[in-house]
């Protein structure tokens, strides 16, 4: 029976992969323990060492390991450096020539896994130790290929009798170089596993595979938790005994007993202390030497406390610089996490101590600029109203109606009397887990609203609700840095909108249903369009066309059943109108903020915008006035149902009108029109503020109504 080892570490690399000084030592150490007499007792001559070798070396000396074996050699494979994975997921084991170009490894300077996989699978051994310490996150232990998880199944791959298979990490991690010490993390505790005896966890003088591993996979994960090292044993695979033990030597003894009595991993209780120093004077061990003993036992734990030690100073260090921290940042903690081998749980308690502070510091300076935000914005609305009160009857309306054979003019005085009534919007905070790191939630908040509005008695106990919206300029069409933005909300530009009153909600089918059945003007309307049936949902399957024709006889039945003909002319929105009004003041993709949830609108939950949460997909409308308005006081802006414009379709927004009126250019499509605010069925990228949607005006569908405005005032 012949003992054979390969031992190979790659430290110098071409320009683009990680020096990895450790790798070469590791061999070293290795070759150590492995020829030693009492412990591995290989002979030299049959161990073959490669330092930094070129390909054709290194599958060259694979070959010789493997080939002419008989059944009961023991062949040991031992790799330390880059492992690096192709495009479609295979491994291949890194030279001193590996390179890689824009990314992407040069395949021919590195040894694919196959070559050691076909080795293995022809060798008649059925002995075969497979360890591989690499330090490629993505590429630690493929034997072959990587699962679309990012696992690999060594024992499918790599599989075959007598087999047995160990690895320092987990498919998808990162191996460790381990501050203080020569080697990297897991070969030191292999190699300290074999040499100090310390592996032999039944006592019988023998090491085994799976002792071996047992052993170095406890003292990694105390050293660096974020690594997972792995066994892959593979019929009698784990039995293979890979050194001797001195058997009933004192130091073995007190290093288990050292084991056993370290209490959370740095400290000895009384008891524990008096229990050693026992067992030292009887086994004959001098202070020193049990010293020693104890040193290499706790200084794994030790090593964890210093890696969680320099998280911290360096995020105390970093909070001073910078807080709330950018992306760029968060990314760089991220990594040096990783570089440390902290998981999320070790770091917890040190963020929770370090940032909490700093974090209710920042809450409470954001909700002061809120509040002070909210109360200009409350004092701005009130002296607009007020100002509003006070203005002549006789000024020009805001809005020009297109010279379009389809709309009706009609210019009636008008004196509004309104009211005032109270609601509550809502606003949406994101919040990220500490640093941005973790979970993402999205926190609503309420806040009290005001706004003037008037009612029009349809008849038949339907109320018309519209709601004064104020005055004012804003940048309509959306940044170029807004998520999922479509070019056609471009070029961004600032529009002045004169006062106008708006739909409460979009026209729901009862006030359809009234409406439809006064007088014909050019059109016939059908009572009940709709698809899903309520007389409080929105009504739907309207053609822009209909639309238009429920303005015009609204606007005569207004007009016609009041003897001073003091009605008021009622038309859809321009879309420069609606824009402004769906914003309330705002500048975020939502009036909301940042980001949407079903629980403030009515869309298709399954997808997300942003950091906003899935959520639930209705399939259907929902009644009008369900969710919370916007600072206007509007209900329903984003999504629940599609909503009609006045304006001709224009692929952008080049040239486009500053006035707020409705832009019917010379060039426009008559047959298109545009919609607005999204709908039930609609992803939240379409529900945005600036989104807009090119269709048919003689289309219907069970997704698209609309809303009706008038001016606030009009010509005599």
């Amino acid at each position: 029976m012949g003992k054979l080892a390969l031992l190979i570490g790659v430290s110098e690399y071409q320009p683009g992969l990680n020096p990895l000084p450790s790798a070469v030592k590791d061999v070293e150490a290795m070759r150590r323990v492995l020829t030693h007499p009492e412990i591995g007792n290989f002979a030299e001559g049959d161990i073959t060492a490669l330092k930094n070798p070129q390909r054709q070396e290194m599958e060259d000396a694979i070959y010789n390991l493997f080939a002419h074996r008989q059944k009961e050699d023991l062949l040991l494979f031992y790799f330390s450096g880059h492992g690096i994975k192709d495009d479609n997921g295979r491994l291949y084991l890194s030279t001193r020539a590996t390179k890689t170009q824009n990314g992407r490894l040069v395949k021919p300077s590195a040894v694919a896994a196959s070559v050691l996989h076909e080795s293995m699978n022809e060798s008649r051994s059925q002995r075969q130790v497979i360890i591989l310490d690499c330090c490629f996150s993505g590429a630690i232990a493929q034997g072959l290929t990587v699962k679309d998880d990012g696992t690999v199944n060594l024992q499918e791959q790599l599989g075959g009798k007598g087999r047995a298979i160990l690895t320092s990490s987990t498919s998808t991690q990162y191996s460790f170089e381990q501050a203080g010490s020569d080697l990297s993390i897991y070969t030191r505790y292999l190699v300290e596993g074999m040499e100090k005896g310390a592996a032999d966890r039944d006592g019988d003088g023998w090491i085994s595979i799976d002792e071996l591993h047992e052993y170095a996979n406890s003292k990694v994960k105390e050293a660096a938790p974020a690594m997972t090292p792995k066994f892959y044993p593979i019929e009698e695979g784990h039995k293979i005994l890979l050194a001797k033990s001195p058997k009933d030597d004192p130091k073995v003894k007190y290093r288990k007993e050292v084991e056993t009595r370290a209490k959370e991993g740095h400290e000895f209780s009384v008891f524990a202390r008096r229990i050693l120093d026992g067992k030292r004077n009887e086994w004959g061990l001098t202070p020193g030497e049990a010293a020693a003993i104890e040193q290499e036992v706790l200084q794994p734990y030790r090593e964890y406390e210093r890696k969680r030690d320099e998280y911290e100073r360096a995020l105390i260090e970093a909070i001073a610089q910078e807080y709330p921290f950018s992306k760029t940042t968060q990314k760089d903690l991220k990594e040096y996490q990783q570089y440390l081998g902290l998981r999320d749980e070790d770091i917890a308690s040190i963020e929770q101590r370090v940032i909490t502070p700093k974090q209710a510091e920042y809450e409470r300076k954001q909700q002061e600029a809120q509040r002070l935000q909210q109360e200009q914005e409350r004092a701005k609305q009130q002296k607009q109203q007020a100002e509003l009160r006070e203005l002549p009857e006789t000024q020009s309306s805001p809005v020009s109606q297109p010279k379009s054979p389809s709309v009706i003019q009609t210019n009636i005085p008008t004196n509004i009397q309104t009211q005032q009534f109270e609601f509550e919007y809502a606003t949406i905070t994101v919040k990220s887990g500490f640093l941005g790191i973790g979970k993402t939630t999205c926190k609503i908040n309420r806040h009290a609203g005001r706004a003037e509005f008037f009612t029009e008695n349809l008849g038949n106990d339907a109320l018309l609700e519209m709601v004064a919206i104020p005055g004012g300029q804003f940048l309509m069409g959306s940044p170029e840095n807004e998520p999922e933005r479509f070019d056609n909300e471009s070029p961004q530009h600032t529009v002045t909108i004169q006062p106008f009153y708006m739909g409460k909600f979009p026209v729901t089918q009862a006030q359809w249903k009234t409406v439809a059945a006064l007088p014909k003007v050019k059109i016939d309307l059908n009572p009940d369009p709709s698809f899903f049936k309520g007389a409080n949902r929105p009504v739907e399957k309207v053609s822009w066309d209909d639309a238009i024709e429920f303005c015009v006889r609204l606007s005569r039945f207004v007009e016609g059943r009041l003897s001073h003909k003091t009605g008021k002319p009622y038309r859809l929105p321009s879309e420069a109108e609606w824009e402004y009004a769906c914003r309330a003041g705002t500048t975020t993709p939502f009036h909301f903020g940042e980001t949407i949830t079903t629980d403030l609108a009515n869309y298709n939950g399954n997808s997300i915008y942003g950091s906003g949460p899935k959520g639930e997909y209705r399939q259907q409308t929902t009644e009008v006035g369900k969710f919370p308005p916007n600072a206007f006081g509007l209900y329903d802006m984003h999504g629940n149902i599609w909503e009609w414009c006045q304006d001709g379709w224009h692929d952008n927004y080049k040239e486009a009108l500053a006035n707020g009126t409705a832009w019917m250019s010379k060039n426009y499509n008559n047959n298109y029109r545009l919609l607005r605010g999204g709908s039930w069925d609609d992803t939240p990228r379409n529900c945005r503020c600036a989104y807009r949607f090119r269709y048919a005006r003689a289309l219907m569908n069970l997704s698209v109504g609309f809303r009706v405005v008038v001016a606030r005032f009009t010509t005599s």
